[in-house]
């Protein structure tokens, strides 16, 4: 498995892969991601040098962005000081529960830690029980605090901060 950021060329298998991922999230009833997000996000995200690519022989694993703050930041009481990074759009187009989710998580985790972060922080719909649990099998600590957005003109989500300190710095 690779890691790399990714380019403008990955686009088209990006959005296949992404598009899978919000087909398996409508039928397991967890409507957050839309025709518009995460996909609206991807050309930004790209043109920043932001977004990553998990890659097994030229096939887009999981993909995952890591931003430098967030709109909801402020919203939440972290435990952690010092620089942070924020975990955003993480998708798995592999079969669920193969552990390309948590191979995706602590490739994250690595990459902010050479970026100079001291943790890694997300935000979570509150709704999102699967992503809840899987995030705190991963070591993620829920922070006090709630998060009101609204994703691509959709409903008002509510939010949950988890962060992760990183070892050794």
């Amino acid at each position: 498995m690779t890691v790399r950021l990714a380019a403008a060329q990955d686009l088209p298998r990006l959005r296949e892969a992404y598009r899978t991922v919000v087909a398996r999230m409508a039928r397991e009833g967890i409507d957050i991601w839309n025709e518009r997000y995460p996909y609206e996000a991807l050309c930004e995200d790209i043109a920043l040098g932001r977004l990553y690519l998990l890659e097994h022989e030229e096939n887009i694993q999981a993909a995952f962005a890591l931003l430098e703050e967030s709109g909801g930041e402020n919203c939440i009481a972290w435990k952690y000081g010092g620089k942070a990074l924020y975990l955003y759009r993480l998708g798995v187009s592999g079969a669920p529960r193969t552990g390309l989710g948590a191979q995706a998580v602590q490739s994250a985790a690595a990459l902010a830690k050479e970026l100079g972060a001291r943790t890694l922080r997300l935000f979570v719909v509150d709704s999102n029980a699967p992503a809840l649990a899987f995030y705190q099998k991963c070591g993620f600590e829920q922070a006090p605090g709630v998060y009101t957005d609204s994703v691509a003109d959709g409903p008002l989500l509510r939010e949950y901060g988890f962060e992760k300190p990183l070892a050794g710095r």
